[in-house]
């Protein structure tokens, strides 16, 4: 498994350089951790945020889903891991930024563009997963843009902006000044992230 080995031989470089460099900033964040900032990225391997934002341990809590998904709230019904990220971040870690990051080429995207049909054919959690974009990928639809593909990228993060606003917790924070929200969307083609001004519906290179 060479695929393997090289994540180890990843570590073993990590371990003999970087963890000894930064060892007083590894004995804090042993302790405790308190990041400013929580982003919602996509799981793509393309789009590690820690890469894009340079950033080190302990400034960032990440969560990471198909197609950067934040679901509305909701207390019934099944699992709900990326609720439960979210509910950690805001009551226990108290950060004071929220950045919902979409990203260019999204495979969930394209699926949720065609309606599903991502994953597995006697039931597909992708397609149940994905669906909370349907509204967003209609409205696309509906206005018939030159590219679809990248409408709907921008249209999921705005999405996921309206539906963390639904955590009433969450909500009052914001209304409150204790936290912002942001959109972002990287370009995996050229690079270049871009960040949403809500006031206008527009993405514009940072």
């Amino acid at each position: 498994m060479p695929e393997f080995r090289a994540l180890i031989d990843g570590y073993r470089r990590f371990r003999s350089n970087e963890y000894d460099i930064q060892r007083r900033r590894w004995d804090e964040l042993a302790a405790r951790q308190e990041p400013p900032v929580m982003i919602v990225a996509c799981c793509d391997s393309r789009v590690d945020p820690a890469t894009i934002f340079d950033t080190r341990p302990g400034q960032a809590f990440v969560l990471r889903n198909v197609a950067n998904i934040v679901p509305p709230y909701e207390v019934g019904g099944g699992l709900h891991g990326a609720s439960a990220a979210i509910e950690f971040a805001i009551l226990s870690l108290e950060v004071r930024h929220v950045v919902v990051m979409g990203h260019g080429a999204c495979g969930g995207i394209a699926a949720a563009l065609r309606g599903g049909d991502l994953g597995a054919k006697d039931h597909s959690f992708i397609d149940d997963w994905i669906a909370v974009l349907d509204e967003a990928r209609d409205r696309v639809l509906a206005s018939a843009p030159p590219d679809p593909q990248l409408a709907l990228e921008h249209e999921g993060v705005k999405t996921g902006l309206a539906n963390l606003r639904t955590f009433p917790w969450l909500a009052d924070r914001e209304r409150q000044g204790k936290l912002a929200l942001h959109g972002a969307f990287f370009s995996i083609a050229d690079g270049v992230l871009h960040v949403l001004d809500e006031t206008t519906g527009e993405f514009a290179p940072a």
